[in-house]
This record gives C-alpha cells, sequence and structure tokens, in this order.
C-alpha cells in the first residue's frame, strides 16, 4: 500500500496545497489560509501570490514556502508542480473575478483539484464550461460560499428537511454592508477598485459580490430551486458603473414567495447577513452576527433558541462544531468547515467511498453556475425594466 493511502481509508498525509493570489494586501487569501490550517488536513506549500513575482516571492518567504515553489505566475506553476512527485493536490483560488476562468480551467485539465472563490466566473458561458471541465476530468471544483459552512446553517437545513416548519411559504435574506458607502475606489483602495470594474467583476456589483452569498444560503436551507426573479438595482455612489444596492422579489417552484437584499452602502452594517424563512407550521431566523443561535417559532407556541452545542437535527451541525457549550465559533471556523468538507470530497474521490458527513452537502461547481446565472437574471430583469420577471438559465 502506498503512503497516501491508510488502512483507515483516508489519505495518510495532509493535502498539499497551492494558491493562486492571495499575496500583500488580498484579504481573502489569508482567510483561506487560516481555514486551511485549523483542521490540519492542508499544508501550503506553493502559490504564485501576485503578478509582480518578486512580491510574490517575498511574500512567500513571509509564509514559509520553498522560493524555488513560489512561481511568477500559474502557467509557471502549473507546469512545475505537474512534474513533481510531490506536487500539489488542489489549489486555491484567490484573484479577481475576471481570472478565475482561465486559471480554473487549466489547474483542472492539469490534473488538479480546484477550491475557487466566488463568483466561480464572470459569465455564465464560462461557468457552463468549467462545471463540463470538472466533469471531464474528474477532478472536484469546490466553491467557497463561506456561510453554508456554519454548524446552524445546518440545523436549518436539517430542520426545514424534516418538515419542522412545514410547507416553506416565504424566504427573506439580506447582505447588507457599509465599506463602500463611499467611492473608496478613487482613493486607491485596491478591493474596491476591481469590483466596481465591470470588465474585472462582471455585471453585478453588490448583488454579484455578496447577493450571490445570500441567493446561494437561501437556496442552501431551504432546499427550493428559484422560477423567476424581479430585480430593481441601484447605484447610489457617483462615478460606479456597477450596482452598490439590489432588491430582488423571488419566486420559487411550488409557490413559496423570497425576498433578496444585498448592499455596499449600508451604514452602520458590517456583514450582517441574515435569513428567516416561513412555514405553514412555524419559521426559523439565523443572523451571522449571531452565528451560534437560531430561532425556531412554532405556530401557537413559544419561540425556541437553538444553540450551537445543542443542534440535534442530524449530523451536519454536529460535524461542524468544534468547541463546548458556551465557547463562540465565527467566520474562520466556518470557512474551516468548507476546506474541511472539500478534503473529505477529495479523499473520498480517490479513495473511492462516499464522504463522510463533513463532505456532504458542500458548494461545488453547479452551485457556482447557479450563483452565475442569478446574477446574469438580476441584470437581465433589472435592465428589462417595468416589473420584469427572468427565469434564470440554472437553478
Amino acid at each position: 500500500m502506498s503512503l497516501d493511502n491508510a488502512i483507515t481509508g483516508t489519505l495518510a498525509r495532509r493535502l498539499r496545497l497551492g494558491m493562486v493570489g492571495g499575496g500583500h494586501g488580498a484579504y481573502i487569501g489569508g482567510i483561506h489560509r487560516y481555514a486551511a490550517r485549523l483542521d490540519g488536513q492542508y499544508e501550503l506549500v506553493a502559490g504564485a501570490f501576485d503578478v509582480d513575482p518578486e512580491k510574490g516571492k517575498a511574500f512567500a518567504a513571509e509564509v514559509f514556502i520553498d522560493s524555488g515553489r513560489s512561481y511568477g505566475d500559474y502557467q509557471e506553476m502549473i507546469e512545475a508542480e505537474r512534474q513533481r512527485a510531490d506536487r500539489i493536490d488542489v489549489v486555491a483560488i484567490c484573484t479577481p473575478n475576471h481570472t478565475h476562468f482561465p486559471i480554473a480551467a487549466a489547474f483542472l485539465q492539469a490534473g488538479f483539484d480546484v477550491i475557487c472563490e466566488k463568483p466561480l466566473t464572470t459569465t455564465q458561458e464560462d461557468a457552463v464550461k468549467l462545471v463540463q471541465i470538472a466533469g471531464e476530468t474528474g477532478r472536484f471544483l469546490g466553491v467557497t460560499y463561506t456561510y453554508s459552512g456554519y454548524p446552524l446553517v445546518h440545523e436549518a437545513r436539517a430542520m426545514v428537511a424534516a418538515g419542522k416548519i412545514g410547507k416553506v411559504r416565504v424566504v427573506q435574506v439580506e447582505y447588507p454592508l457599509e465599506w463602500m458607502a463611499t467611492a473608496i475606489e478613487q482613493g486607491g483602495n485596491q478591493q474596491a477598485s476591481w469590483r466596481t470594474d465591470p470588465k474585472r467583476s462582471g455585471r453585478g456589483g453588490s448583488i454579484g459580490d455578496i447577493g450571490t452569498h445570500a441567493y446561494h444560503l437561501a437556496g442552501f436551507v431551504t432546499g427550493l430551486k428559484l422560477e423567476s426573479l424581479c430585480a430593481d438595482l441601484a447605484t447610489f455612489v457617483g462615478g460606479r458603473v456597477l450596482d452598490d444596492n439590489a432588491h430582488v422579489m423571488l419566486r420559487y417552484e411550488g409557490g413559496a414567495r423570497g425576498l433578496l437584499w444585498s448592499s455596499q452602502v449600508a451604514i452602520g452594517s458590517s456583514n450582517g447577513i441574515r435569513l428567516r424563512v416561513f412555514g405553514e407550521t412555524g419559521s426559523l431566523s439565523w443572523f451571522q452576527e449571531e452565528p451560534n443561535v437560531l430561532v425556531h417559532a412554532p405556530l401557537n407556541g413559544h419561540p425556541v433558541t437553538i444553540k450551537r452545542a445543542n443542534a440535534a437535527s442530524g449530523t451536519g451541525a454536529q460535524a461542524r462544531t468544534r468547541t463546548p457549550p458556551g465557547h463562540p465559533e465565527g467566520y474562520i471556523e466556518a470557512f474551516a468547515n468548507l476546506y474541511g468538507g472539500f478534503a473529505e470530497v477529495i479523499r473520498a474521490g480517490r479513495e473511492g467511498r462516499d464522504p463522510g458527513p463533513i463532505g456532504q452537502a458542500v458548494p461545488a461547481g453547479y452551485d457556482g453556475l447557479k450563483g452565475v446565472a442569478f446574477v446574469d437574471a438580476v441584470v437581465d430583469s433589472h435592465e428589462a425594466g417595468q416589473m420584469g420577471w427572468v427565469k434564470p438559465a440554472y437553478v
């Protein structure tokens, strides 16, 4: 038996992780690294961290990457890594949206598994191609919809599936932020600069950056498929091309109705993603700033507060819980749950078995495709005007 296979049925080593982007000044790169380290499933061994190779090498030294595995660009990284006996297993793509497709496609075709930031691509056509490439190559394509990593989000999902609130009638989800309430992109903020540029961000501003998170969360918990939507986009900060606020009405298959709000100009809000689901016999409410609490209100009964440590509906929440009652878990842990789930899917695929609990219901390529299709439908609806209802191409 090779060293990569243990009697226990798991790889006898950490997964070797590479990274494209995520160097100096890249907020999300640090989050990926923290998440990958948390459960000891990965070892970061290589990267093309910056468009400037020298800056990339300086950053690699700071995170203790061998200088010989700090690459000038992703093409060089692929060619060098595929020749190594200790080649990377999986790459994390932490670059602006418009680069996701060529980078992910190249790594998949070279035989590497991929973890990609959302949105998966800037166009629906590229998203379809990427999902097809992942299928043809047999490689895993994960997408970091972070909020599906929280234990109580999985508890809510299990409760809805078990009929604890009856048939879903109404879904309300919101994701307000204040960080772009002024034109910070004009003052040199690099994160805001590419997010407000349609050539790098895609057709959606607020709706593509954070609205896709809200859309995925609502569908993940309820299991509902979107039938059609009607959107109103706004750009409040002068000089911007893309939306910084979005209101979207949702019609789901089966008759449920929904309302989604995303905003980058909501002063006083900091990552205030919130989900409320109302059914025939009860409701559920979850707020990301208080992530260890889920409120279940039964019809004609008293609201019940469910805490993370006493979630009881299934193994989903339990598999993603690390600390004892009273000790909070938050964003980094949720992100780490995604990385743990991705690792389990990759290991299970190589070993010819079904993934364990943490590897189930992880966001993958088709979820990314649905997110891109959602953004397109929102922009199409807004541009149509006069309360134009649009059916997304993929749900």
